[in-house]
C-alpha cells in the first residue's frame, strides 16, 4: 500500500464574463482574442502582426485584408472601398469571431 494521498483533479478554469463577450480573431498563426474598444489593426498589432498602413482610419485603403468569414462594424464608413470579402482593420471590429486570411511575417 501507498502512502500517496489520491487527490481529486482540479476542476478547469471557466472563462471570464469578459473574455466570452470578446470577439475571437482567428488568423493561420491562430486564434486572437479582441480588447473592447480597439480596432481590428490595434489588435493585430497587439498579436505580433505586421500590416501594411497608412491612415488608421480608412481613407486609403492600404490595410485591405481578406475576411474569409465572420462579421466586422465600421463605427464610421471608410471612404476607402471595401469589397465583400475584405476587410479594412485599421478602422473595423469584429462582430463575434472571424477568420482572416492573414499570417504573421
Amino acid at each position: 500500500m501507498s502512502d500517496a494521498a489520491s487527490f481529486p483533479s482540479p476542476a478547469p478554469l471557466l472563462a471570464t464574463r469578459q473574455e466570452s463577450q470578446t470577439p475571437l480573431v482567428h488568423t493561420r498563426d491562430g486564434a486572437l482574442r479582441a480588447q473592447p474598444g480597439e480596432s481590428l489593426l490595434e489588435t493585430l498589432e497587439r498579436h505580433g502582426h505586421r500590416l501594411e498602413f497608412q491612415c488608421r482610419s480608412g481613407y486609403c485603403g492600404a490595410c485591405r485584408t481578406p475576411l474569409l468569414s465572420g462579421k466586422v462594424h465600421y463605427p464610421h464608413v471608410p471612404l476607402a472601398f471595401v469589397s465583400q470579402g475584405e476587410c479594412l482593420p485599421c478602422c473595423c471590429k469584429p462582430v463575434g469571431a472571424i477568420h482572416l486570411d492573414l499570417k504573421k511575417d
